[in-house]
């Protein structure tokens, strides 16, 4: 079934608009959010702010590049959870009002269930390659680390995930002890590059089946740096690209020994990432070359579609919508839990 949805992403501080006609992309508009970058980290009472500002603006050009009027859209797909409280507002009540006003049905949208059927947006030329079912898909961004079994589009069973932190926050954390700006993720990718991954070495946790942690990783990156600059102030500066290679290669190694432990329990060998910290340019290599080694197909997002965006929300909204699972206008957000 052919229909324009619009889809609407606002779970933290970029706001996001797309629309998509069947499970094919015309626009998929961001507007990002620069004033969280002097803090180190997103400001939630600012990003609900910033939200108000942007998701008009944001709506009307994702409408305009996509060639189209709001009276030809047929649905209206939201983020509902989970993420930051006062951000979700923003979206779900504009997304509840167009709906209303518009007499079209709306359509809830779990976002890191949305992270995952990004991979079933289909490019132009409609020959695009996606996973076939049953497949692993692992899921990491700032907020959250799971590995997922994906039965189907709508049916998934999260049967690993991180007990305290997720990695995305780990990368950052780290890139903040050294100083680097905000982002980090991104930043230390780019020293990594540089850098020598087998200089400095970090524990990894044990944490049993297939869960992960972070926290410990943190603690021990923050205290190894404040022992060494006690006899070297410059310690930090002196050696960022390996510090940034070696603290990446300790993440993206516990991410993938928990990967590989997934697909060998469950016997799929259709494995796919996805989220914020799929962008990372060595974590697409380790994984093309375990898919190579270990005889995975393997499905990695194209860059737009990793950071959050309301592509992933419209492509989930039209699965749902296929299968009439509409929301009511009393539906409310929720900040944490999943699917």
């Amino acid at each position: 079934m052919n229909i324009y949805i619009l889809g609407i992403e606002s779970s933290c501080d970029d706001t996001s608009a797309a629309v998509l006609f069947g499970n094919k992309i015309l626009a998929n508009v961001i507007a990002n959010q620069s004033v969280h970058e002097k803090y180190g980290g997103v400001v939630p009472e600012l990003a609900s702010r910033a939200h108000q500002q942007n998701i008009i603006p944001v709506v009307d050009t994702a409408l305009k590049t996509a060639g189209i009027s709001k009276t030809d859209l047929g649905a209206i797909a939201f983020t509902r959870g989970p993420g930051l409280l006062g951000s979700l507002l923003v979206g779900t009540s504009f997304a509840k009002s167009f709906a209303l006003g518009l007499d079209i049905p709306l359509v809830e949208v779990d976002h890191m269930q949305a992270h995952i059927l990004a991979h079933f947006i289909q490019n132009e030329a409609g020959n695009k390659p996606m996973p076939q079912f049953p497949f692993l898909c692992l899921t990491i961004s700032g907020g959250h680390t799971q590995i997922v079994l994906v039965k189907d589009h709508m049916r998934m069973e999260v049967i690993g995930k991180t007990i305290d932190d997720a990695a995305g926050e780990a990368f950052d954390k780290a890139a903040k002890i050294m100083g680097l700006p905000y982002p980090g993720g991104p930043v230390i990718d780019k020293l990594a590059k540089e850098g020598d991954p087998n200089r400095f070495f970090f524990p990894k946790p044990r944490i049993p089946d297939l869960d992960f942690s972070f926290s410990g990783l943190k603690t021990s990156f923050l205290y190894f740096l404040r022992d060494e600059l006690k006899t070297n102030d410059n310690f930090i500066q002196e050696n960022m690209n390996d510090l940034a290679a070696s603290m990446q290669q300790t993440i993206i190694s516990i991410l993938m020994e928990k990967l590989t432990k997934a697909a060998n329990q469950t016997g799929v060998n259709q494995i796919a990432i996805a989220g914020g910290v799929s962008a990372n340019s060595e974590m697409r290599k380790q994984l093309t070359d375990a898919g190579a080694q270990n005889g995975w197909d393997v499905f990695i997002p194209e860059f737009q579609f990793t950071t959050d965006n309301a592509a992933m929300i419209a492509i989930a909204g039209y699965y749902k919508y296929l299968k009439k699972e509409f929301a009511s206008l009393d539906v409310t957000p929720y900040a944490r839990g999943s699917f």
